[in-house]
């Protein structure tokens, strides 16, 4: 318990930056992944073929790939210049976008289209209609997945540690090696990570709840 304690502190600060990294993407994806439904969505068919050939480039290649390109390979060009931390929460923020993209589109279509129909047929604009009918409705049924989402982006910060980010996982790494006790570090870190995935399964689940009584 004495080297659990010992190391928790550092390990607390870097749950710290995972937080950080984790909230920011997550809102950031979001609101990638609602622009890119809406453009899959749209009439304009060059709209909808950017939204999809970006959604399936992201989609097709793994999460390290994205975070090295991002990284390295832009950071090779002389006109682009980020920072380590700048571009863990980018390859987070993009990779959860593409993937919010697909889950906000097929929500949006699982809506009864007569319900639009009889709000146009009332005097509201389509963008109205979006807004204030058709998305509080889809969320409902998009929350579950948007979760598990959550819980897979969270789980892929832990990859950020590569390019020198002081998240949990670099944390417990620095601390594993500094006390030569990596069963017990490894150990801690997997239970933080359990505890605060948990915690988001319960929030999920109470929000649920929530909307299924309005």
């Amino acid at each position: 318990m004495e080297t659990i304690m010992n190391a928790l502190p550092y390990l607390l600060e870097g749950l710290k930056t995972t937080l950080y990294i984790f909230v920011i993407a997550i809102i950031a994806g979001f609101i990638l992944g609602l622009i890119l439904a809406l453009m899959r969505l749209s009439p304009f068919k060059i709209l909808n073929w950017i939204a999809k050939a970006f959604i399936d480039a992201v989609r097709g290649t793994p999460f390290i790939v994205q975070l090295f390109f991002i990284y390295f390979g832009l950071n090779s060009l002389s006109w682009v210049s980020f920072d380590n931390f700048t571009a863990g929460i980018i390859t987070v923020a993009i990779n959860a976008g593409a993937y919010f993209a697909e889950i906000i589109r097929a929500g949006i279509e699982s809506i009864d289209k007569g319900q639009a129909e009889a709000a146009r047929s009332l005097g509201l604009s389509s963008k109205q209609t979006m807004r204030y009918i058709v998305l509080p409705q889809a969320f409902r049924r998009m929350l579950p997945t948007i979760t598990n989402q959550s819980i897979i982006s969270l789980k892929d910060t832990s990859l950020l540690s590569i390019i020198g980010i002081a998240d949990l996982t670099q944390q417990g790494e620095i601390q594993a090696s500094a006390t030569f006790e990596a069963f017990k570090i490894w150990l801690t870190v997997g239970i933080i990570y359990f505890i605060i995935i948990y915690l988001l399964s319960l929030l999920a689940n109470f929000l649920e709840r929530r909307f299924e009584l309005r």
